[in-house]
């Protein structure tokens, strides 16, 4: 198990962060690798990662009816047993001690998010992000409109949870606001409303 270990704010820069968290992203990738399918925009002129996707298959749809992988190009390719304990122990020894004082302020929308999947079957749209140099070229329209077109072809609605900055994709992409869950967050140094709005892409409509 690691250790962590407690690091001054100033040694804490951007470029630490990532150095960290490229570490323990080949253990996640491999997390939940049944259900888990993952997709990255990639600049076609310099090759730059520019766009992540993951996504998140419900436990009824993760292989097809002769038994193959649902979605098999967005599927993490398996790796050996060696493999999958070395990328284990990389990611043990990453420093990552996120403000556990701001842990509850998801609360409210983790369970906003189970009560609407307890309901039905959902491809959950778990994670969306865009390079902050490429926001507003249309690079988060590509991988959610690749994910509708998967929905569509199994007949499984979308359902992810958006802040207030990606609503207008989904919107333009035909989602629909089912719930929404607006805090103050300006105890945690935020403006004071943070919204989380829960969306969903209802297939054959």
């Amino acid at each position: 198990m690691a250790s962590w270990k407690i690091k001054p704010c100033s040694e804490v820069t951007l470029d630490f962060l990532i150095e960290q968290c490229a570490k323990r992203y080949p253990n996640i990738l491999l997390h939940s690798r049944q259900e888990a399918r993952h997709q990255k925009v990639v600049d076609p002129l310099t090759g730059e990662l520019v766009g992540y996707a993951r996504w998140l298959l419900p436990s009824t749809h993760v292989t097809t009816d002769d038994g193959r992988p649902q979605w098999i190009d967005a599927q993490v390719p398996d790796v050996t047993e060696f493999d999958k304990k070395r990328f284990q122990q990389i990611a043990e020894s990453a420093w990552w001690n996120g403000r556990s004082d701001m842990r509850s302020i998801d609360d409210m929308n983790d369970a906003v998010m189970d009560r609407i999947l307890e309901q039905m079957s959902y491809i959950k749209l778990d994670y969306l992000a865009v390079h902050p140099k490429g926001e507003g070229k249309g690079i988060a329209t590509a991988p959610v409109a690749s994910g509708i077109k998967v929905a569509e072809s199994i007949d499984v609605p979308i359902v992810t949870m958006s802040y207030k900055a990606g609503r207008g994709v989904y919107t333009r992409l035909g989602f629909e606001e089912v719930d929404r869950v607006i805090q103050d967050d300006s105890k945690y140094g935020g403006a004071g409303e943070h919204g989380a709005y829960f969306m969903i892409y209802n297939v054959n409509t």
